[in-house]
């Protein structure tokens, strides 16, 4: 007899978190995980009386849930999440669910959407953001898929996401992979963010000499205003945590930083749709330099770092901080939003940007206060092209430019590395130019490869080729756009 309103496999941090906060809304769950000692162990913990179901085979699990069954996959993106869908599939009828809640990659749920479709099975490949808390208290969540599932889910999945203003961080993304992409893209400003806030927090710490503990007030005071985020939120919390012998802990962490892919997908991603994704493409080399740290120690004995000494207004340069660090912050999500916008054009999804800012206003990494303003910016114009174009953000990175330009050139001077901020300004200030030197560029290409170019005083379309040296002739070669 069917007992059960979702079924969730996996039993890990985060699986263990999403069936409490189902069971706390209500919602009868039943798990299971490979490892019937785990089912039992959370049965007995955390679970302890709850309204869980613990069950110990697929068949079981499939068994007790209510029809259409619908079945949450907690597992490690990959093989496993294709391993754990073959032993379920047996057990499944027609219009039964299966929600990927894992950090799958898209081009994964774009195949296991077809794939699934084809058995009958509807197939949604949520991205799922808040880590451990969030999935207790109140994820983010994005699913995409087969659109005949979410009425189906869209009770149990927007009971436990975060609320906002009464509104849940939950809403329908897209057709077949869309979900995961949109999540992707989460990740991927997520890496930027991260680095944005290292490079300011190296310009205090470095370039202006400043002790730990007033880094973590200056981050404490950006929380009140314009930077009020997550992520400023945790780094004053880590910057205030002690050391068993009373110094900052973070002063002894190793300076390696590790990634598990997901930036790197959003990378190639948007080298495969031409988008020019600068910000978080220098986030992901910024931590695979950190990884060099052998080498970076023998380079620092052969280079002598430039003179650190800083003389100058320690309050006008905070201030510039500050600055740098909200346009380019501005920059990341405009550079995600344009990623988004290429995608839903290349795969044919149909993105809500609004509901995506809503989305990722609360239980999120990246949930931060200026997600309003880009809900508004869609909301009153759907088609607007770049968030660098919607009202509130020309005013704020008008205002902002000056701080931006000379805490990046007070990092340059000092020999202070700063990839995402200089990479933030170049981009803004290409993007804002109506004139770049791609002609002599494309000069360049039609000269060694014929490559041919078209001229501001033609239509564009029409193509030219010159016979640069005299020797080549008139034939061209074939080009492609990225």
């Amino acid at each position: 007899m069917p007992q059960a309103d979702i079924g969730l496999i996996g039993l890990a941090v985060m699986g263990q978190n999403l069936a409490m906060n189902i069971n706390d809304h209500g919602y009868t769950v039943a798990v299971y995980n490979r490892t019937s000692a785990k089912t039992d162990a959370f049965l007995e913990g955390p679970a302890k009386g709850s309204n869980i179901i613990g069950t110990h085979s697929i068949e079981e699990l499939c068994d007790v849930l209510s029809r259409p069954r619908k079945l949450i996959l907690m597992v490690r993106a990959g093989d496993p999440v294709d391993h754990f869908i073959a032993q379920i599939l047996p057990y499944l009828d027609d219009g039964d669910i299966i929600i990927d809640g894992g950090n799958s990659r898209f081009i994964d749920s774009n195949r296991r959407y077809t794939e699934l479709a084809a058995s009958g099975i509807r197939f949604v490949g949520s991205g799922i953001s808040g880590g451990e808390e969030g999935a207790r208290h109140g994820p983010s969540i994005m699913p995409g898929g087969d659109p005949q599932a979410w009425p189906e889910i869209k009770p149990i999945l927007q009971a436990i996401a975060a609320k906002v203003d009464g509104e849940p961080c939950c809403q329908w993304v897209g057709e077949a992979g869309a979900g995961h992409y949109v999540k992707m893209v989460h990740n991927g400003i997520e890496y930027g963010d991260m680095q944005l806030i290292s490079e300011a927090y190296q310009l205090m710490r470095e370039g202006l000499q400043m002790p730990v503990d007033e880094i973590r007030s200056v981050f404490e005071e950006w929380n009140r205003g314009v930077l009020d985020s997550y992520l400023i939120e945790i780094t004053a919390n880590i910057l205030g945590y002690m050391d068993t012998d009373g110094e900052p802990l973070v002063d002894k962490i190793l300076d390696t930083a590790s990634q598990k892919g997901t930036g790197k997908w959003t990378g190639i991603s948007a080298l495969d749709l031409g988008v020019p994704l600068t910000l978080i493409g220098e986030a992901v080399f910024a931590r695979c330099l950190s990884s060099l740290k052998d080498e970076r120690l023998m380079a620092e004995q052969q280079y002598a770092a430039p003179d650190r000494r800083f003389d100058g207004d320690r309050a006008a340069t905070l201030s510039a901080i500050h600055d740098a660090l909200y346009a380019s912050k501005i920059i990341s999500y405009a550079q995600g939003y344009m990623l988004m916008r290429e995608a839903a054009a290349e795969y044919g999804w149909n993105l809500s940007y609004g509901d995506i800012a809503l989305m990722w206003r609360g239980g999120c990494i990246i949930r931060s206060r200026f997600l309003g303003n880009i809900k508004t910016a869609f909301t009153s114009k759907p088609d607007l092209h770049n968030l660098m174009l919607d009202d509130f953000f020309i005013d704020a990175l008008k205002q902002a430019g000056p701080g931006w330009r000379k805490a990046t050139a007070l990092g340059i001077e000092l020999g202070i590395p700063l990839p995402a901020f200089s990479s933030a300004l170049a981009f803004f200030d290409g993007y804002r130019s109506g004139r770049l030197p791609a002609n002599l560029l494309q000069a360049q290409r039609d000269y060694f490869g014929a490559h041919t170019y078209e001229r501001i005083d033609k239509p564009r379309g029409e193509f030219f080729h010159t016979d640069w040296a005299g020797t080549g002739g008139a034939a061209s070669s074939s080009t492609y756009e990225v």
